[in-house]
């Protein structure tokens, strides 16, 4: 595969997005699967600024064995799917790319894992954070969004 089509890949929408068309009511699923979601993080202590702090200093396993459990479902997920060729509940197929490494990832990991480190939240739980009241965590947020635009900005110069 070449590099132009490469970051074409990139750009495409999702190969297992549905064609189906559905009201706006329709979402309200997701919006109550994401509280309910959110209830979990704060309550096993995932958004805890203290328990990443614990995690990144190697204090505690509380993390490592939330954040292992989830790897080892994803794994046993990704297994079944392809094992049993899952469908979507709409009856379409669900198709997993191959990936590639690349010296990308790689900066990437650190500039997260950084980032995560300093401000004691990452992408998922800032929802919550924001939620349980601690709005400093606004400024993440947005220092997230931002980062996230710079890097679409600049993605054809950054190596992949």
């Amino acid at each position: 595969m070449t590099k132009e089509k490469d970051i074409h890949h990139q750009d495409s929408i999702c190969i297992n997005e549905s064609q189906i068309q559905h009201r706006w009511y329709h979402n309200l699923k997701y919006l109550i699967v994401g509280i309910l979601f959110g209830i979990v993080f704060v309550k096993a202590e995932i958004i805890s600024w203290f328990r990443i702090q614990e995690m990144f200093r190697l204090q505690s396993f509380h993390m490592y064995g939330v954040i292992g459990s989830a790897v080892f479902t994803g794994m046993i997920s990704v297994w079944l799917i392809k094992k049993f060729k899952i469908k979507t509940v709409y009856g379409e197929p669900i198709s997993i790319a191959a990936k590639t490494f690349n010296k990308g990832q790689i900066y990437g990991g650190l500039i997260f894992g950084f980032g995560w480190a300093i401000t004691g939240a990452c992408p998922g739980p800032l929802f919550a954070q924001i939620g349980t009241g601690t709005f400093a965590v606004v400024i993440t947020l947005l220092s997230a969004v931002l980062g996230t635009w710079v890097y679409g900005y600049f993605r054809d110069q950054l190596p992949h």
